[in-house]
């Protein structure tokens, strides 16, 4: 499941979710990030809308700029 490619993350981001992933119960903070990517992912993918409105979104959640 794991061992694939590797995603660098900010040292506070991954602090919260070693945090979140402990009082979720997840195995580990992998699987905790899997999961929320995931999710993220489904919510975009369902919404059916273009590469140009899913980029303004990133935009307007301050992902990309």
């Amino acid at each position: 499941m794991f061992g694939g490619p590797k995603v660098k993350l900010n040292k506070e981001i991954l602090e919260r979710c070693k945090k979140c992933s402990d009082a979720g119960g997840y195995a580990s903070v992998e699987e905790f990030i899997e999961h929320i990517l995931e999710q993220e992912l489904k919510k975009i993918e369902s919404t059916g809308t273009s590469a140009d409105a899913i980029a303004e979104s990133m935009r307007g959640l301050g992902y990309i700029s």
